[in-house]
């Protein structure tokens, strides 16, 4: 939020968030209770936050902690064998921005929101007339990309459409000179699986808190 996707950020004294219709995702320097109540600030309309901490971190008082995870950072830094790419992959925009929503929501492969896609290029597939499955770019950190919103549709579920996504998306980034980053929840054996297939690597853990500022 501070260099390639600044212009989305919304800025306090010592805490930034991205508006929350681009995504909930919030960040500080440290979590001090200066931060806290940063964010407190950033945060009236009543939408929820999310932080990636590096440690375990106890908001002051006048915070719900909402949700709790422990999530890996992974990095692409394995030349493996990419599965073939469907020819039928398309590029998703502005009209398919419910679409996306709703399969997201379905889904919940993290925070999206109906603006997310303006955060970098998005892909999906579609099956029997449906957004059968997407996945895209969202925090850019130096010459790293995230992909991000990788999902699919409970009713194309086994198909490889997940996979076949990230490898075009990770293509696409690399033709540009950029690494592929990814965060996934540690308890998602799955989808952890898949990624290092693809050649991912765990890089570093994070503490994923989901906060809410408390009615005054």
């Amino acid at each position: 939020m501070q260099t390639n996707l600044a212009r989305f950020a919304e800025v306090g004294a010592a805490a930034r968030r991205f508006s929350p219709q681009v995504t909930l995702l919030a960040g500080c320097a440290e979590p001090t209770p200066e931060a806290f109540a940063s964010l407190a600030m950033l945060q009236t309309d009543g939408q929820p936050s999310v932080l990636f901490l590096n440690r375990v971190v106890n908001p002051p008082a006048g915070w719900k902690v909402i949700e709790r995870d422990s999530v890996l950072q992974m990095a692409a830094v394995r030349e493996l064998a990419m599965p073939a790419i469907p020819e039928d992959i398309v590029e998703l925009g502005e009209p398919d921005t419910q679409e996306m929503f709703a399969l997201a929501k379905l889904t919940k492969p993290g925070p999206f929101g109906t603006r997310t896609r303006e955060l970098g290029t998005f892909l999906g597939l579609r099956r029997e007339g449906r957004l059968a499955a997407m996945a895209g770019e969202r925090l850019r950190l130096a010459h790293y990309v995230e992909v991000s919103a990788v999902c699919t549709h409970p009713d194309f579920v086994g198909r490889g459409l997940a996979g076949s996504l990230v490898a075009a998306v990770m293509h696409r980034m690399r033709k540009k000179g950029e690494a592929p980053i990814l965060h996934v929840r540690a308890g998602n054996s799955r989808a952890i699986a898949l990624y290092e297939r693809l050649g991912f690597v765990e890089r570093r853990r994070f503490e994923s808190l989901v906060i809410v500022p408390l009615p005054r």
